[in-house]
């Protein structure tokens, strides 16, 4: 190809140089040798390679529309395990109110009864003082009831075993209160 170049040129450079001008001549066998190479070069492409580009290209479109499936798919269960998860979280929290709501309840419960208990105990000991208060006040009352007559027969045997004239009788008062006094103090 690049000799019938090379021709056509010369002889375009021998026209200008010759003192006549010759028409140029023309040479169809190299462009239509190149259009023919080019053809088939297109027919053999067409047939053999393009089919392989095609299935190529094919090929990486199925596998990224597959990977963004994949993708899509992988999304919606992220989602789905997102929705559930925080679907757990909410039960655990509502859960956890229910019992924090439950011990404070129980908590509630076992303060009242320790206090409804704590309070019978003191009633009971409340009473029981009152009584045993009850009980010594009665005792020493008694006892000094028994003084008391105690001191009054001791009185009346001092009495009649002598005649008492106003002065003895009022010794023998003081003598019996001051008696009285002392046996209170005991």
């Amino acid at each position: 190809m690049f000799d019938s170049l090379m021709l056509a040129f010369e002889d375009a450079h021998a026209a200008t140089a010759a003192p006549h001008m010759e028409p140029v001549q023309w040479a169809w066998l190299p462009p239509i040798t190149a259009l023919v190479v080019f053809l088939a070069a297109f027919v053999v492409l067409y047939l053999k390679v393009w089919p392989q580009i095609i299935k190529g290209l094919d090929d990486r479109d199925n596998k990224i529309r597959q990977e963004i499936a994949s993708a899509e798919a992988a999304r919606e269960k992220a989602n789905n395990a997102l929705k559930e998860y925080e679907q757990s979280l909410a039960d655990a929290r509502e859960e956890a109110g229910r019992m924090i709501a439950k011990a404070r309840e129980d908590a509630k419960a076992a303060a009242d009864e320790l206090r409804t208990r704590n309070d019978a105990e003191l009633t009971e000991l409340k009473t029981r003082a009152r009584r045993e208060i009850e009980s010594a006040k009665q005792a020493a009352i008694s006892e000094i009831h028994a003084e008391a007559a105690n001191l009054a027969t001791a009185a009346a045997a001092k009495i009649l075993q002598r005649e008492l004239n106003a002065g003895d009788q009022q010794s023998l008062v003081e003598q019996s209160l001051k008696e009285l006094a002392t046996a209170q103090r005991n």
